[in-house]
């Protein structure tokens, strides 16, 4: 049935159903797609093109990775315009996860050889001939379709006797990660890679995308790219901050002119703007469009950005287009991670905003206090090793893992961009995605809770010596900071923890913390002050719990008061 309809479709007709038109870089959907500016990201445009024209460079795959928001669409774009300037243009696509026409893969073949055809009376012919003699060559592989539909009609046309040389032969595609499926961004890759690069074919390929896993792999040491591909990264070579003062600078002044105000705002203005911009072009792009609104006072709304903090009344949210992007992204996400079996009833929120408390340090006895990711990881969570590398696996646009390659060295977890911490943290703009800082302490609390309960020690016979307890390094590290930890994590957690205690007390926790008390404090050089800071939160917890769990707080009030005895005694 399917081939008997596709069979009364001209051959062109035919290919034109599958193309994505909203995937042009000149579509009238992208009307007004962002560009840079004529004097801003210069060096990196310039990089871009000299690396397009020069058609004798090794290396014809041209990938380029950066951070959600870092201007890559915009490099993008501007790319475009410039080779269609310069005739050079064969083909552009510009993927879009919200638009169900351009975030597949099943589009992107069929468009890219449209705009080869349009440009070339005889390769349309070509092209035509090949879906009139196989209209169902859309339902086959994509390295099926680059040969039939343009390695093989280019190959028909040099037997002709013409120089395909001469035709335009930059194609670009952006977005990557936007596609549907990470194997078929993978699929895309490798079918680009062994068909399109071919030494009798002219093109020179640039592809734009967050570093997700299907590029990354692809460009990491042993990926079928790494050697091919010339990789620029925007988040750690270039740095955007001069290109965004420029922007700013310019915008605002002509926002001055339309509201004849030239001193509507200062220089230290734009400062401030840059610096929160963390290298992100998208948060000043995204700023300029809030604060430029015509029904809306230009003065105020700066005003708004510069020194907003929400409260109910808020009405104005100037980071709307933002929030959007960091909703997609952390759903995204939390969606593939929760699929995985391994990682059942695990809550990726709360999870990765552990993490990102922990970017900034907990202020535990009034030290701050940051962990190296690892030691976080499985001592404070209770994770498997190395953990956070799948916790982050599909934000590697927004987060960085930092060092920690080495056996003992500290690593870290980084935000590219300061606005996504902001965004965290308020619970106005991540809304159903928000976790509260007192869930977070709740979680660790029950996972050092648990630590303790879970201890198979014979607390009956324990050693002299904390290095002598008959446990694995990582399960006496690890109790050692349950029972170090879970008083400030206590203290303030929510009360949701209130029948965990109470289990936790009725299962002999405190009476394993009392074995484990003084040997502690003693081998472990606990100072005056981390003593007192750890009796000062267990007796803080203990009075919040009085009026909830009398019994519970009773229990516990007799351990803090002993161990404060025992404490002056010693």
């Amino acid at each position: 049935m399917l081939r008997g309809f596709v069979l009364g479709l001209a051959g062109w007709e035919l290919l034109l159903k599958h193309t994505a038109p909203n995937a042009l870089y000149n579509s009238s959907a992208r009307y007004d797609a962002p560009k840079c500016d004529e004097d801003t990201r210069v060096e990196v445009t310039g990089e871009i093109m000299a690396w397009i024209e020069d058609r004798e460079g090794p290396q014809r795959l041209l990938c380029m990775t950066g951070a959600a928001g870092s201007g890559k669409s915009a490099l993008q774009q501007t790319a475009s315009i410039k080779c269609s300037k310069c005739n050079i243009l064969a083909a552009a696509f510009f993927f879009s996860a919200t638009d169900p026409s351009r975030n597949i893969i099943e589009t992107v073949i069929p468009t890219i050889a449209y705009q080869l055809g349009r440009r070339n009376p005889t390769l349309k012919q070509q092209i035509k001939g090949v879906v009139e003699d196989e209209p169902l060559i859309f339902a086959q592989s994509l390295e099926a379709q680059i040969v039939a539909l343009i390695v093989d009609p280019l190959g028909h046309l040099r037997d002709m006797g013409i120089n395909v040389d001469s035709f335009p032969y930059a194609i670009l595609i952006d977005g990557l990660d936007e596609c549907k499926g990470e194997d078929r961004q993978a699929e895309l890759l490798t079918a680009i890679s062994r068909c399109l690069l071919a030494e009798d074919l002219p093109f020179r390929i640039f592809i734009a995308s967050r570093p997700e896993w299907a590029i990354r792999t692809a460009l990491e040491p042993g990926g079928h790219l790494r050697e091919m591909a010339y990789h620029i990264q925007l988040s750690d070579n270039y740095d955007a901050s001069a290109d965004m003062r420029r922007y700013l600078q310019r915008r605002f002044e002509d926002i001055g002119l339309r509201i004849r105000d030239s001193k509507w705002f200062n220089e230290g203005d734009i400062e401030t703007l840059v610096r929160a911009a963390s290298g992100q072009f998208i948060y000043v792009a995204t700023i300029y469009k809030y604060i430029s609104e015509r029904r809306a006072s230009p003065t105020e709304r700066l005003k708004i950005v510069l020194t907003w903090t929400p409260h109910v009344e808020q009405i104005a949210r100037p980071f709307e287009a933002l929030d959007v992007l960091y909703t997609n992204i952390l759903l995204a996400a939390k969606n593939a991670y929760e699929a995985v079996d391994s990682h059942h009833g695990r809550d990726f929120l709360l999870l990765f905003r552990s993490y990102h408390i922990n970017m900034r340090g907990y202020d535990i006895y009034s030290v701050g206090r940051s962990v190296s990711v690892s030691p976080f990881s499985v001592y404070w969570l209770g994770l498997e090793a190395r953990a956070e590398e799948s916790l982050i696996s599909d934000l590697r646009s927004l987060v960085v893992l930092e060092g920690g390659v080495g056996p003992g060295e500290f690593s870290s977890l980084r935000l590219y961009h300061k606005s996504f911490s902001d965004f965290l943290e308020d619970a106005s703009r991540a809304k159903d995605l928000f976790v509260s800082e007192a869930r977070v302490y709740t979680h660790i609390a029950k996972c050092f809770m648990q630590c303790i309960t879970d201890c198979r020690l014979d607390f009956e016979s324990v050693p002299d010596k904390w290095e002598e307890l008959p446990l694995p390094e990582s399960a006496r590290r690890a109790l050692e900071k349950a029972v170090e930890l879970l008083p400030f994590f206590l203290s303030r957690a929510s009360v949701a923890l209130d029948d965990e205690v109470a289990d936790f007390t009725q299962n002999g926790g405190w009476r394993k913390i009392d074995v484990l008390f003084l040997l502690l404090w003693t081998q472990m050089h606990w100072t005056n002050g981390r003593f007192k800071g750890w009796i000062a939160s267990l007796r803080q917890f203990t009075n919040n719990l009085k009026d909830r769990k009398p019994e519970v707080a009773t229990v516990i009030g007799d351990f803090v008061e002993q161990w404060n005895r025992e404490f002056k005694e010693w």
